[in-house]
């Protein structure tokens, strides 16, 4: 009888296929079938992260391949590309620093007309003052950030919205730029500037430009802050959701007050060094490149991070910008279509920006809902692994029964 028992036991096994080595039905317990869709859509999000990250990227590539085929001549030599850093280095760094508030969810629109008064006040200070250039320098860079500080607590503690605040103070620094100018440039004496000043522009370093390297190393320094810092993440939990910053116990306020102060003394030292391009005080010269400036910063939200404001994205959409601007020209271009180009790029960045966000808080809600309607992995697997080793893990029954029996 105990042998009865045990052949029986062993043929039901076999029929239920709870055997070690027993083949598996496909959609026994959904594994198989769901491989291949999940593979799929594993490659097409890739493909879409890939596109996202360096599209713009590869698109720079190919706008500069495209120009340098038009104009072989002139657009793929050492001159042009020294031209295009030289000239694009002070809008870079304007969109750099644009881009810091745009972090939070902020937009600070007094950028241009900081920038017009920061180069003014140099001016000012070395030509009719008389004082020494650095000391000069030092002064319009910290007024930049007392600005910044300024529109921080315009924004946060008055409550006024930053578009609002930063154009009332923006419209502030204008009247400012045209009482010290009298509404007229101030040019230097026959001495002219301080060589070591206008070096601060004109000087180059491993052949390239040295603003060049002032845009690179503004980068650098936003990327460390952003990214590998904390003061970085507190900021980006501020833009996406400022209600759940305060709930987590991160002062919004005091955080979005760094991020305009931040920017504030970006605009300051922009400011600085368009003084020394230009070597005279043009009360009209800022408002030229507030529209730049905030084009990169918002098409930079589309590159590298996308779906949020980035140092690299930052620079990679000024650098396509750049290229644009100056294929266009050099083919000959109306004066009308920087602005145009500008313009139309502005609304191209607005639109990617937010098919970026929207896009990423799509992709993060179908993340957590795969999350929370599959079941653990040990949950999933304990039934398969059970229903394996049932074989060896049913008691048998005591030997002395069976020998009784």
């Amino acid at each position: 009888m105990a042998t009865d028992t045990e052949s029986s036991r062993r043929a039901r096994r076999s029929t239920t296929g709870g055997g070690k080595n027993a083949p598996m039905s496909p959609g026994t317990n959904g594994t198989a079938p769901a491989d291949t869709p999940r593979s799929t859509g594993t490659g097409g999000r890739l493909r879409g992260h890939l596109i996202g990250t360096y599209g713009l990227l590869t698109l720079t590539v190919l706008l500069f391949l495209i120009f340098s085929l038009a104009l072989p001549d002139t657009f793929p030599t050492l001159d042009n590309a020294s031209s295009i850093l030289s000239n694009q280095s002070i809008p870079a760094m304007l969109a750099l620093g644009a881009m810091i508030p745009i972090v939070t969810g902020k937009f600070d629109l007094s950028v241009g007309y900081g920038l017009g008064f920061a180069h003014v006040l140099a001016m000012q200070l070395i030509v009719h003052s008389g004082w020494p250039w650095p000391v000069a320098c030092l002064v319009v860079i910290a007024g930049g950030g007392l600005v910044g500080v300024f529109n921080g607590l315009l924004v946060e503690f008055a409550r006024i919205d930053s578009f609002i605040a930063t154009l009332g103070t923006g419209s502030v620094l204008y009247a400012f730029t045209g009482w010290i100018t009298d509404g007229a440039r101030i040019v230097p004496g026959p001495q002219g500037l301080p060589p070591a000043f206008t070096d601060l522009y004109d000087s180059k370093f491993l052949g390239l430009p040295v603003p060049a390297f002032y845009v690179l190393g503004l980068a650098v320094v936003l990327w460390l802050l952003l990214e590998r810092l904390p003061l970085g993440r507190y900021l980006y939990v501020i833009g996406s959701n400022a209600r759940a910053a305060d709930l987590v116990g991160i002062p919004t306020r005091r955080y979005g007050i760094y991020a305009f102060a931040g920017s504030g003394l970006v605009v300051g030292c922009a400011g600085v060094l368009l003084a020394a391009q230009q070597q005279i005080g043009n009360p009209s010269v800022g408002m030229d490149y507030l529209l730049p400036a905030f084009v990169g910063a918002l098409l930079g939200s589309t590159a590298i991070k996308p779906g949020r404001a980035n140092a690299a994205g930052t620079v990679v959409a000024v650098a396509i910008l750049a290229i644009g601007l100056a294929g266009i020209q050099q083919l000959g271009a109306e004066f009308w279509a920087t602005s145009l180009f500008n313009g139309g790029t502005l609304l191209l960045a607005v639109g990617l920006a937010g098919y970026s966000a929207r896009r990423r808080l799509r992709a993060g809600a179908t993340a957590t809902r795969r999350s929370l309607s599959e079941p653990p992995a040990s949950a999933a697997s304990a039934p398969a692994s059970a229903s394996a080793s049932d074989g060896e893990s049913e008691p048998r029954p005591p030997s002395t029964t069976a020998d009784q029996v």
